[in-house]
């Protein structure tokens, strides 16, 4: 058996309408993030998930409960979904950490985490939806890197490749884990 991943990003932030990389700041959405979140629940209307999993992060958890006003499905947090930590660098503008990002694939940022730790730590979080819920349709709302590590874990794409370039933002993407996983290593 497999578990079905749709994968969203936490809506608009005012963080992000000021070009502002937030890391591990809690955030908050804008006017345009909690029109979106609404209309994420609108798009998706519980679509037969078994449940929403969310970085525990002010953005991504204003993200579900908006879209999921009634907690249906249940929504759970897992700090294991939060965004890469800049540490020193949280909450400074992103073009600057853009600029960096290859730096810090297996270096963590100053007082924070490498990219190759957040893989690690979505590693984790996919062990444990694969053995808990084996069958399931599961949304995820999470943060870039999150996303950059799903595609690294389950379809192979190099990480480098994925820092490099990253791809363009669209809503839904999906996955599937399937039920032979994990593979043996993180990488």
């Amino acid at each position: 058996m497999t578990v079905e991943i749709v994968y969203e990003t936490h809506s608009t932030t005012t963080d992000n309408e000021a070009g502002i990389a937030t890391g591990w700041l809690p955030g908050e959405l804008s006017d345009l993030g909690r029109r979106q979140a609404r209309e994420l629940g609108e798009r998706r209307p519980g679509d037969g998930f078994a449940a929403v999993f969310t970085s525990d992060l002010r953005r991504a958890v204003q993200t579900a409960r908006t879209a999921y006003p009634g907690g249906r499905p249940p929504i759970h947090q897992d700090v294991r979904l939060r965004e890469c930590d800049y540490g020193d660098l949280n909450g400074t503008p992103r073009p600057h950490i853009a600029a960096h990002r290859l730096q810090h694939i297996d270096v963590p940022f100053p007082g924070g985490q490498s990219y190759r730790q957040v893989v690690a730590a979505t590693h984790a979080f996919l062990h444990d939806l694969a053995t808990g819920w084996d069958g399931g349709r599961i949304l995820v709302i999470a943060h870039s890197a999150n996303q950059w590590a799903l595609e690294h874990l389950l379809t192979g794409t190099p990480l480098e490749y994925l820092l490099q370039a990253p791809p363009a933002w669209r809503p839904g993407r999906q996955y599937e884990l399937p039920g032979d996983w994990p593979p043996a290593a993180a990488g």
